[in-house]
């Protein structure tokens, strides 16, 4: 609530100095003293400490500029200087932890494919994106290097998708709203704690489906990409701003010296990096905000650091051995990167962000080792290995119900400028993933939401026959199992998190990246142009 001004606050401070200086050499010293030392006592009280407001979950592991609001990170390109020197803040805002409030969604005021208007929150200068799509476009709402992003009720950018897919969408988005912590991450073990940013304290109102919370980092990376997938950042005028907004700055107070985003207290991770700088590169890529460019940066800088010479990524930093799947979280962030320094130089500025090009080689080296030239079958850590599984959940959930690395390596090839329609290897992987549509069986181990992440981005790229045989199999198995019972502060919006990593993510996991899935028409064009 915005506090009345007194009209008075408008008076020159000419005037008021000149005021002052009379009162007080008109008043007796004795008079001037007890003033003084009343002001003296109420300049002290602004910084009593003692009952200062806590966070409940303080930043896992605060960087050495955390509390800075300023961003130390001096923009190397002087054109930038030029074009946005009446855009960028001096000054970074501040993101109040509000809570979220109540405002209902409708049809026509989701802003699907259309520019942000003025900001609220946390936000920054509007910032104009380039007038066309780079290879892949993986952005839009607010411009930057990623205009394709966002929908509209009667088809996608690209063609497909509708209301049935969106509504799904905005479900998603409305229940992880709900359920973000008032520290802006998400937790996937806490999440039930919270709704609209408040404590819930009836235990009976609380959803089930609890991940463990060293993933915390990892599923607030993947909440953020549902957000900016659907084409809302921290600017614009819509229920989100805020919440994207706390999202960012939770990641960024939890960056280590190094660049590293959360604790390294498990092998594991590496993941929540990988997810978590995917995010936030893609907000400075649809912003432009020298708010996030220098997390972004430092972000990459630590993928360099992890990755292996002349191959690619595992657990740890340069670990010598490598795996498809964390390399391809990697590849990920590394490809969105790539589009923010072509729709840079697209603009005829130079590139804003730093990376390893060698990277793609090492990587393209890694899936050629792994990739069985007869079948186009992906390796997890060697040819001919399947995905991995929690050793508990082997048999419940068996290697053959999922192509999971496969979807990795095909999307990486893909992204990496490998024609679909051309390639032998990336037919016979697509050949294989049509054999393994998605398919909600809660009691045959087929429910694979990794797997069906990577595959939907995948197929999509690939089109034709694959694509369209996906395609039919995606409503059944994306759409009708989501949560429509109750309200969003409990299951409405969300995924059962069933599968093999649903007691790691939990429920924050399994909606975040069931919703995902459901953006591919909106979230990457096509490559190759394939129909």
């Amino acid at each position: 609530m915005t506090r009345p001004i007194h009209q008075d606050a408008f008076q020159p401070a000419d005037d008021f100095n000149e005021q002052l200086y009379g009162a007080l050499r008109q008043s007796p010293w004795w008079m001037t003293s007890v003033a003084l030392h009343v002001l003296l006592f109420f300049i002290l009280t602004l910084f009593d400490t003692t009952e200062a407001a806590t966070i409940k979950r303080p930043p896992l592991r605060a960087s050495m500029d955390a509390e800075k609001i300023e961003e130390d990170i001096e923009d190397p390109v002087d054109e930038d200087k030029q074009i946005h020197e009446q855009e960028i803040p001096t000054d970074e805002p501040v993101i109040t932890d509000e809570p979220v409030e109540e405002n209902p969604v409708t049809d026509n005021d989701m802003p699907h494919n259309e520019m942000f208007g003025e900001s609220e929150g946390d936000s920054d200068a509007p910032y104009e994106g380039p007038s066309s799509n780079g290879l892949v476009g993986i952005g839009g709402g607010a411009g930057g290097a990623f205009p394709g992003r966002g929908g509209n009720r009667n088809g996608g950018s690209s063609g497909y998708g509708g209301g049935k897919e969106l509504d799904a969408i905005d479900d998603a988005l409305r229940w992880l709203a709900a359920h973000q912590s008032p520290d802006g991450g998400w937790e996937a073990a806490g999440f039930n704690r919270w709704c609209d940013g408040k404590p819930v304290s009836d235990a009976s109102q609380m959803p089930d489906g609890l991940g463990k919370a060293l993933y915390d980092p990892g599923v607030t990376g993947l909440a953020l990409c549902a957000f900016l997938g659907a084409g809302y950042t921290n600017r614009g005028k819509h229920p989100f701003n805020k919440v994207v907004g706390r999202g960012l700055r939770y990641l960024k107070n939890i960056q280590d010296p190094e660049g590293c985003f959360g604790p390294r207290n498990t092998q594991q991770y590496i993941y929540n990096h990988a997810t978590a700088a995917l995010a936030m590169v893609e907000a400075y890529g649809m912003t432009g905000s020298s708010i996030w460019r220098g997390a972004a940066q430092r972000g990459l800088d630590f993928i360099a650091l992890a990755r292996n010479p002349y191959f690619a990524w595992r657990y740890g930093i340069k670990p010598g051995a490598n795996d498809t799947s964390v390399s391809g979280w990697m590849m990920m962030a590394l490809k969105s990167a790539q589009l923010v320094n072509k729709a840079d130089l697209k603009r005829g500025r130079k590139a804003s962000l730093t990376i390893d090009e060698s990277s793609f080689e090492g990587l393209k080296a890694w899936l050629d080792k792994v990739t069985d030239p007869d079948y186009g079958r992906v390796g997890y850590t060697r040819r001919g290995e399947g995905s991995a599984r929690p050793l508990e959940l082997v048999d419940r959930f068996p290697g053959e119900k999922t192509e999971a690395m496969t979807a990795v390596g095909l999307l990486a090839r893909i992204f990496m400028g490998e024609d679909p329609r051309k390639s032998e290897i990336i037919k016979r992987g697509a050949q294989l993933c049509s054999k393994l549509p998605p398919t909600w069986n809660a009691t045959d181990g087929s429910i694979d939401m990794y797997y069906w992440y990577y595959a939907t981005l995948a197929m999509f790229q690939v089109g034709g026959k694959s694509w369209d045989t996906w395609r039919r199999a995606m409503d059944k198995a994306m759409i009708d199992p989501q949560r429509k019972d109750t309200d969003y502060c409990q299951y409405k919006g969300s995924w059962d998190p069933i599968g093999p990593w649903g007691g790691d993510g939990g429920r924050v996991y399994s909606t975040a990246i069931m919703a995902l899935c459901l953006e591919v028409y909106q979230r990457y064009d096509l490559v190759f142009g394939a129909k």
